[in-house]
């Protein structure tokens, strides 16, 4: 029976998981001994189902890192089933609006445009998520950003997502 491989591409196991490093409100690592802001969930130890759900309630209440935790971990569940580039597009997606909460317009407008060239290659709707609409929308703020209407920031507004 083959070793169980032990970096990057490893499965997570007991001996092997990511320690629970403090994190600040927007999912930035805190010290190690600093008191943690930011409480998420056991993703590992759910479905991929309770994953992509957890990642939809999650980005109607503008919790954009733990949904893009959610979903990262619902697209590595999802390896070899056709819909793991859906769940990377929700996770980027997830990402990219937490790259506008921490104000870099940069990667905003990268990931926000890399999860809609992903989750527009699916059919509307999708696993629930209207594909289409929710494309058009990420192309739209990754302009908005691009033109200076959407400023990244703490304080920045986004319209809750239809997912």
């Amino acid at each position: 029976m083959p070793q169980e491989a032990t970096g990057k591409t490893g499965v997570p196991s007991e001996t092997r998981n990511k320690p629970q490093r403090p994190r600040d409100l927007l999912g930035r690592p805190l010290d190690w001994d600093a008191a943690n802001e930011l409480q998420l969930e056991d993703y590992d130890s759910m479905s991929i189902e309770q994953n992509h759900e957890l990642g939809r309630r999650s980005m109607r209440e503008q919790r954009f890192f733990p949904a893009h935790e959610a979903w990262e971990t619902a697209w590595k569940q999802a390896r070899g089933s056709g819909d793991e580039e859906f769940f990377k597009g929700l996770s980027q997606m997830g990402a990219g609006y937490t790259h506008l909460r921490r104000g870099n317009a940069h990667g905003t407008m990268v990931l926000l445009r890399r999860a809609a060239g992903r989750i527009g290659t699916y059919p509307d709707p999708h696993r629930g998520i209207p594909t289409t609409a929710l494309k058009d929308r990420l192309l739209s703020d990754a302009s908005r950003v691009e033109a200076g209407e959407l400023v990244p920031g703490q304080d920045a507004t986004v319209e809750p997502l239809d997912v």
